[in-house]
């Protein structure tokens, strides 16, 4: 399979774009619109987006980085009334510099009443401001007056000290977009790798030119800075909207956008200064924090409970599974995601209550105690996004590796229902970072490699009548096993199997659970359903009730990858008793289906002999995410796969 990539490198030319896109222009024809040329199913439509970074300079504070973003929007039903309501995250974690600033200016609704456009400006009671954690702020508006047919306009502006890295401007929406330019003008003094991200065709042209500023000195004199600078211009037309399609991770990690990253200063008369994180840089850093390394290093809060805990662990695979149970049973997660420690893993530890550091943290310490090697894996998770460069902020929580018998193993003890190598789904998120003390580090896929398991074994015999009565063993294994417990957490038995009987068309005259908070999971049912009798002749689906109803790939093409989290497995093994008086007329042709590469594999074997019929077949997806560019084969895939699945037994009456 190839690398599945969706960064894209940037062309340097022009759009032939001659329309001129400013604030305050909008027009009476903008208002009249009644759909979206482009996709009359659009509930809305942003007319321009431009984004602006640039410099301020003070004299005490030095550079500062100022991003402007400008929006108009044309709202034509009343599901794109939500565009009135606009959001925007900034940063108030930092230690040695100033929290970042959100400003609202130049909002306006515009209607159109009788023939005359009115416009209506935003006052600050639809300005607010909210803290969401320690970290984050978020700055939004709630624009007057809009109504189906309304176009909006606001401006934002971001200021931000952490020259590191710019605020991200997104090309692509939930809603199409007709026009969209980002701009920066970067002084000579600093170096910044940008990059584009998503599928969208981006057109770009980089020049040198001249920058200047003037600021007031201690002396109170203004001083003119003159500089050069690099000017960039991106820009991008008939944008479609980003859809939600199936198979997909999180919708936001392939919108098409640019992130820049600082990787040098050049100051004159000063040496040149690579600035650019790497991931040892990274791993330094945070290591550092007392946050992070001394609390690792703390062990007395635990020595006299880790040696009842071991006390009959005689493997490393013992110790782990103890020392891991222990934490996992005995800690309670707060709901909040972090890698840094926020009270300390000593309180936490009394209190058997806090984050994701904490907890996890506790696990490590406790293994290495336990003479093994563990070691924090940085990720963030599937939430929260994909790192596109080495850098701090993209991380959001830590997960446990241990060495086991040369292996190395995943560990989460912030949920209850983890397993040993088998993490919470929102933990599988591409990559991680394995970092230690010393600054090292290496990067974790986090996609198990082993498949999820469903294993369904049925004997039911077939009546004259088209009844059709058996009993039939489910098994699941990992993920699935998982996935089902947290689908019927909290339903009773007789809901449970009201939606079973609903869902297979079905009735349960026995059911029973076995292993409900350890994998494997086993379902035991005894059922009764019917199936088709005409002219005497009986048809039967040879897996009976487990037929794909739909591919779920309908879309024509598609350039998202598509995620499955974990590799699975489905197997069937079904036995059939004919009914008395009655004969094998046809049943289906065993067959083998592959998409090609390692991806899907699909056998059906269907054997009959004298009264009985046995039918076998396996469902298979060996990858966790698939390239885009493989949409086609797996499409076609599913397709034979339905398509062998509606051909049916036949049995005829002697």
């Amino acid at each position: 399979m190839q690398k599945i990539l969706f960064f894209l490198m940037f062309s340097y030319s022009f759009l032939g774009l001659a329309q001129k896109n400013e604030l305050g222009k909008v027009s009476i024809e903008e208002l009249q619109e009644k759909v979206y040329s482009a996709d009359t199913s659009a509930v809305a439509a942003i007319t321009f987006t431009r984004g602006k970074t640039k410099f301020r300079y003070f004299e005490k504070k030095g550079f500062t980085i100022v991003h402007e973003c400008e929006f108009r929007i044309k709202i034509y039903k009343k599901e794109g009334l939500s565009w009135a309501n606009y959001k925007v995250p900034y940063y108030i974690g930092y230690k040695d510099l100033n929290n970042d600033a959100v400003t609202f200016t130049q909002a306006i609704t515009y209607n159109l009443v009788g023939k005359e456009m009115v416009k209506t400006k935003l006052g600050n009671e639809g300005k607010f401001k909210n803290q969401l954690n320690e970290y984050w702020a978020e700055a939004s508006i709630t624009m007057p007056n809009v109504q189906v047919g309304s176009v909006i306009e606001f401006k934002y502006e971001y200021e931000s000290q952490d020259i590191g890295e710019f605020p991200i401007f997104y090309f692509q929406h939930s809603i199409p977009v007709k026009y969209a330019e980002y701009i920066s003008e970067i002084p000579e003094y600093y170096l910044y790798k940008p990059l584009i991200r998503g599928f969208v065709p981006v057109n770009s042209e980089v020049k040198l030119g001249d920058g200047y500023q003037n600021f007031i000195n201690e002396h109170s004199q203004t001083v003119n800075l003159r500089y050069r600078q690099v000017n960039s211009v991106y820009k991008a037309e008939q944008i479609p909207t980003l859809k939600q399609e199936p198979f997909v991770d999180r919708l936001e990690n392939y919108r098409s956008a640019i992130y820049h990253e600082l990787e040098k200063t050049r100051f004159p008369d000063m040496p040149e200064k690579d600035l650019g994180y790497t991931w040892e840089g990274v791993a330094k850093t945070i290591y550092k924090d007392e946050r992070f390394g001394k609390e690792l290093d703390q062990r007395q809060y635990f020595e006299s409970d880790l040696e009842k805990i071991i006390e009959k662990a005689t493997t490393d695979s013992e110790k782990i599974s103890a020392v891991f149970e222990f934490v996992k049973t005995s800690m309670n997660w707060n709901k909040t995601f972090s890698y840094y420690a926020k009270k300390g893993v000593k309180k936490a530890y009394q209190d058997r209550t806090g984050n994701t550091a904490e907890i996890n943290f506790i696990l490590i310490s406790m293994l290495n105690r336990a003479g093994l090697n563990a070691y924090p894996v940085l990720l963030s998770t599937i939430d929260h996004g994909i790192a596109v460069y080495p850098n701090l902020r993209i991380f959001n929580h830590v997960i446990v590796a241990v060495d086991q018998e040369g292996k190395r193993i995943l560990l989460d003890a912030s949920q209850k229902e983890a397993e040993v190598n088998v993490l919470p789904e929102f933990n599988l998120n591409w990559t991680g970072r394995l970092i230690k003390k010393d600054g090292s580090s290496e990067e974790i896929n986090l996609f198990p490699t082993t498949p999820s398991r469903k294993a369904v074994n049925m004997m039911a015999n077939i009546g004259a009548d088209g009844s059709v009565s058996g009993k039939m063993r489910i098994t699941r294994s990992d993920y699935l096993a998982i996935d089902f417990k947290d689908k019927y957490q909290g339903q009773s038995q007789e809901e449970y199997t009201d939606a079973l009987e609903k869902s297979f068309g079905m009735t349960v005259s026995n059911y029973s659970r076995e292993q409900v908070k350890a994998r494997p999971l086993t379902e035991n049912i005894e059922f009764a359903t019917k199936t088709d009798v005409l002219n005497q002749n009986i048809y039967l689906h040879p897996l009976v009730f487990f037929n794909f109803d739909k591919n779920p790939f309908q879309s024509q093409q598609r350039k998202l990858p598509i995620y499955y989290g974990y590799p699975i497995q489905f197997k069937y093994n079904i036995s059939l008793v004919i009914p008395e008086g009655y004969a094998i007329e046809s049943i289906p042709a065993s067959i083998s289906i592959s998409t090609g590469e390692e991806v899907g594999f699909f056998t059906f074997n269907c054997a009959g002999a004298e009264n009985k019929i046995q039918v076998s077949a396996t469902f298979e997806i060996k990858q966790s995410v698939i390239s885009g560019d493989f949409y086609e084969p797996l499409k076609v895939f599913y397709e034979r796969v339905i398509q062998k699945q509606t051909e049916k037994i036949i049995l005829k009456k002697l």
